[in-house]
């Protein structure tokens, strides 16, 4: 309310009196605000203190107003009646307008705004009043006042307010509702009698789902969008992806039939109501347009930032600058959509210029119930739908058995998209027929509501019943199309059964066409020319004329420039390359995450700041005319509608390669589903391929629990079948040549890398030249000291920054002789070749031992010890060194952890080491094979 008041207190004395008085002869001389400010201070003031002929203008504008802002309260919303008939905000007499007024003729001159609900107003308040009851208080409610703009009220206020709310549809546009509605029910009933006890999420109840879908696609084509992103839950998806999708009915039933196993099916699949589609909307005016409903785990609403993210690499794809090709369209459950968090976060995610799409058309099928949980113990608020007052977007609440409501709310809620490029919902107040699922009873929980339920005719039945009485169509035409559903299904049926279901694995196509699946051989040619090294530090340490850089960061890109020079080439140019190179090839990256332009410790400086006027300049979008495109983010305070939308962006468009950079490893955690459930094993569920990388800083630097470990464990379990790529690099160039081989392969999978902190500017961790133009990444990096392999009695086997503190231990230590140093730069897929090339070269090592910093119940060893057990030479024992088992990553203590750190070096070079349990031998491992 403040807020509505600001024109009040910027206004003086003089010109507030002046405004009052032109109120005072006429209300509609005014602006609309002060014209309510103004109304409400008589009312306030004395009723009677207006004269007569003004008082009940006065009234009726605040009256009018309070039917916009509130007449959603007493609409006629839910299908099983239980909705309010009136609301006290809405009683003339609030507005001091009393029972002698109701006849009263209405003043000549329209009021303004009101035109809709009254046009130039000759007749009565009763009449008005009648018409905005029927405009706001019918079976389709409007939120949009809380709207601070006005330009968009007053247009949500035209749109609504002409024809009373109500669509003006053609007999066969009915006849075509009534269509869908048939074939959705339809489709749940033959389901229930031929797959009896298989849970299918059926949409019974919210059959006005699919002409309200149907809608949106014909208005979408007319409007010239090309593309539709649309993310679900279970709740009517397979009704969804059957008569809106056009999947095949033949493919849908197959996937019912209890032997349903294609001789031919890759990976692991997953249910059915999980599953997405692709296909083309062929509209009967406008072009086609591709549809795309995207895969969906069990957490419901996770989908959502990915649908945004695939979204948005499409229109960067197409080029569509002005969002209005490619729109999102994003389902929801009411329970899942006011209960999770990342329903919140990827609402305010998506109003950021980096991860905007145009605004989303949101479609909330509100049952009216959790699993067993009403929504008095569900939510705090009247609307599921109350988080949208967030983003000041407007809410259309309609009612499930009204159709034609529901068809009319959702080409509202898409016009206003296209217009304003921003999001709109329609909250679809409906019921779900069965329980959560078709095994569940839910007359234990809710016996009243489902009694209803019971007794409650559907809407396909409702809406037949009103074309035939309203003679849009007779019981005959009715018999026929019924019949013809029937016959379709049927015969869809008979074929499923008779041919047994085929998976062929068709070539990528689209934006993937040219790349194919994993094979056996996962290299790169990563090499680039010493002429590319210098030409990207050098266009990258020229500073704009007039541009003034922090001197620190000046310097560090002049630094760059002797680094390839003299040939010691650190973590941050060696990145910085890597990126670099791979824009010089044409090709885009995408790198987001928190304080990633300047970067966590400080080693990026990707984004320079003016220092006069704080202007920002990045030099890696300054190498060449012609390169690829260099997106660098700093991102809202968010892990996982980040990672999602990422994750959504890089299964849309594999050329770029995408980044995510958390500013601890451990910062992960919070995004873990969408490492569970898309990372690690969207490829073997649903065949969707991602090349991802996530840097996640690790390493024990005796900063405590919270920022040491990235939870390579938690990883290296997700790790089967070729899945994705865990690496844990310990020189610049090694982590040049693994962003680079992302993008130059012929197939993606995911890259996390255990990214360092010390060894950013640890004066080891350098690289020369050569191994930029020369080298390629390395598996595994044996002991280059060991120029004499059969003195070596010892070896020790380490991953990432312990590395570098027995490197510098070995020296110092004087058990250490004949020990040498192997470095395991990937965990997986596991270099079982390569490691056993580097043994093999160590004939006298029968002693090894897996050295990690991390506790004995984390890091790399129970993942990896069978796969290393498998390769040894024979007579050769494996020993683990770490520190003791713990519930918790690190010590808080930084004493305590220089002397975990002294005593883990001393058992390392200690003579012999204490036996650590190794499981029996595992699979030997091919590299690039079944892993």
């Amino acid at each position: 309310m403040p807020q509505r008041l600001d024109f009040i207190q910027r206004a003086n004395a003089a010109y507030i009196e002046q405004q009052y008085q032109r109120y005072r002869q006429d209300p509609t001389s005014v602006p609309e605000d002060w014209a309510l400010f103004f109304a409400g201070f008589d009312l306030a003031e004395n009723p009677a203190r207006a004269p007569h002929s003004a008082q009940p203008s006065g009234g009726i504008f605040a009256l009018v107003h309070a039917y916009r802002e509130f007449g959603h309260l007493a609409a006629s919303l839910d299908p099983l009646g239980d909705s309010p008939q009136d609301h006290p905000l809405l009683d003339p007499a609030k507005y001091g307008l009393t029972a002698s007024d109701l006849d009263r003729p209405l003043d000549a001159q329209p009021f303004r705004g009101v035109t809709g609900v009254g046009g130039a107003q000759r007749g009565t308040l009763r009449e008005l009043i009648a018409a905005l009851r029927e405009t706001y208080c019918g079976t389709l409610g409007v939120e949009y006042m809380d709207i601070p703009d006005p330009q968009r009220r007053e247009w949500l206020a035209e749109r609504i307010e002409a024809g009373h709310n109500r669509p003006t549809l053609s007999a066969a546009q009915r006849v075509r509702i009534l269509e869908q509605l048939l074939t959705a029910d339809a489709f749940e009933h033959f389901l229930h009698v031929k797959y009896v006890g298989q849970k299918r999420f059926s949409l019974e109840g919210a059959a006005s789902l699919i002409p309200m879908l149907d809608t949106l696609l014909a208005r979408a084509a007319a409007l010239g969008v090309q593309q539709i992103v649309i993310g679900m839950p279970h709740r009517g998806r397979i009704n969804v992806l059957a008569n809106v999708m056009n999947k095949p009915l033949e493919m849908i039933f197959s996937e019912f039939e209890s032997n349903f196993a294609p001789e031919d099916v890759q990976g692991h699949g997953d249910v059915k109501y999980h599953l997405g589609y692709s296909s083309t909307y062929e509209a009967k005016d406008g072009q086609p347009v591709h549809l795309d409903l995207n895969f969906n785990p069990s957490h419901l609403e996770f989908v959502n930032p990915v649908v945004l993210g695939s979204m948005r690499a499409r229109q960067d794809l197409m080029r569509d600058l002005e969002r209005d090709r490619g729109i999102p369209l994003l389902i929801h459950g009411d329970a899942a959509f006011s209960g999770e968090g990342i329903v919140p976060e990827t609402l305010a995610l998506a109003q950021l210029p980096a991860y905007q799409t145009g605004g989303t058309v949101h479609v909330i099928v509100n049952n009216q119930i959790g699993f067993t949980t009403s929504p008095s113990d569900a939510r705090v608020s009247r609307y599921c739908t109350d988080i949208a007052r967030v983003i000041e977007a407007p809410v259309f609440h309609a009612n499930g058995d009204d159709p034609e409501a529901c068809v009319h709310a959702v080409a509202l809620a898409l016009e206003y998209r296209m217009t304003f490029k921003r999001d709109a919902f329609v909250d679809l107040v409906c019921y779900r027929k069965y329980g959560h699922n078709e095994l569940d009873d839910p007359t234990f929980t809710q016996p009243v509501m489902y009694a209803k339920i019971a007794a409650h005719e559907p809407a396909s039945r409702r809406y037949a019943a009103r074309l035939e009485s309203e003679g849009v169509l007779d019981e005959v035409r009715l018999a026929t199309l019924e019949a013809s559903i029937q016959e379709k299904l049927t015969a869809a049926h008979a074929r499923a059964r008779q041919e047994p279901p085929k998976n062929p694995d068709e070539p990528l196509g689209g934006a993937w066409n040219g790349l194919e699946w994993a094979g056996e051989d996962w290299d790169a040619d990563t090499r680039v020319t010493r002429e590319a090294l210098e030409r990207i530090v050098r266009a990258s340490a020229r500073i704009p004329e007039g541009f003034h850089p922090h001197s620190k960061v000046a310097k560090l890109y002049e630094t760059r420039v002797q680094m390839v020079d003299n040939d010691r080439i650190d973590w941050g140019c060696g990145e910085a390359l890597a990126i670099g190179s791979l824009l010089l090839e044409g090709r885009g990256v995408r790198l987001s995450g928190q304080d990633t332009g300047r970067g966590t410790f400080s080693h990026r400086h990707a984004v320079l700041h003016d220092t006069a006027n704080g202007a920002r300049h990045v030099p890696l979008q300054h190498l060449a005319p012609d390169q690829g495109t260099f997106q660098i983010i700093d991102t809202m305070l968010s892990e996982a509608a980040v990672l999602g939308f990422e994750y959504g962006y890089s299964t849309a468009d594999p050329r770029p390669l995408a980044i995510w950079e958390a500013q601890f490893g451990d910062f992960a955690n919070v995004a873990q589903v969408y490492i569970d459930q898309f990372l690690a094993s969207a490829e073997s569920k649903w065949r969707r391929m991602s090349g991802l990388t996530l840097l996640l800083p690790h390493g024990y630097e005796g900063q405590g629990p919270e920022h040491s470990s990235a939870r390579m464990e938690r990883f290296l379990e997700l790790c089967a079948n070729g899945n994705m790529q865990v690496i844990n690099p310990t020189t610049p160039a090694q982590l040049f040549h693994a962003l680079r081989r992302q993008v130059r392969r012929k197939f993606r999978k995911p890259l996390v890398v255990m990214s360092p902190k010390s060894l950013l500017r640890h004066r080891l961790v350098i690289s020369a030249r050569s191994e930029f133009t020369d080298g390629r990444f390395q598996t595994v990096i044996d002991d280059a000291s060991a120029v004499e392999p059969q003195t070596v009695d010892r070896v020790l086997l380490v991953s990432g920054k312990f590395y570098f503190t027995l490197l510098e231990a070995r020296a110092a230590h004087k058990g250490a002789a004949g020990v040498a140093l192997v470095r395991f730069e990937q965990l997986y897929p596991f270099p079982n070749k390569e490691l056993a090339a580097v043994l093999a070269r160590y004939p006298q090592a029968r002693d090894v031992r897996w050295v990690q910093e991390e506790p004995a119940n984390m890091g790399a060893w129970r993942q990896l010890r069978d796969r290393i057990q498998a390769v040894l030479p024979e007579g050769a024992t494996l020993t683990m060194v770490a520190r003791k088992a713990a519930p918790t990553p690190a010590t808080g203590y930084y004493k305590m952890h220089v002397e975990q750190e002294r005593e883990l070096i001393e058992k390392a070079f200690r003579a012999s080491a204490a036996p650590a349990r190794v499981a029996g031998p595992s699979e030997n491992v091919p590299r690039g094979g079944s892993r």
